[in-house]
């Protein structure tokens, strides 16, 4: 069963574009990864100030696998830039087969 993966970010409201900027710059790096299905950035609109990173995976290890592995460096700033988010919720789902 697949599941997803969302990560809420807190990002000041000046550093919107920055932040989108650096997914923008990435935005294949995982596609690789094994039980990789599909990503998604939104962008608050109404009723809520956070972005949120949608990801979905074919399963809970493989998601553990990519996190457990890249670098924590490398995905916390982008090429030794500061974090653009000021805080991070991680929620997890899983896809009902209707």
């Amino acid at each position: 069963m697949s599941i997803v993966i969302i990560n809420a970010l807190s990002v000041p409201a000046q550093a919107g574009d920055e932040l989108e900027k650096r997914f923008a710059a990435r935005k294949q790096s995982v596609d690789s990864s094994p039980g990789f299905e599909g990503f998604k950035l939104l962008r608050p609109v109404s009723g809520e100030n956070r972005y949120f990173v949608y990801t979905q995976w074919a399963t809970r290890a493989d998601f553990e696998n990519w996190r457990d592995q890249r670098s924590g460096a490398a995905h916390a700033g982008s090429e030794g830039k500061k974090p653009v988010a000021q805080g991070a919720d991680l929620m997890e789902f899983e896809i009902v087969e209707l």
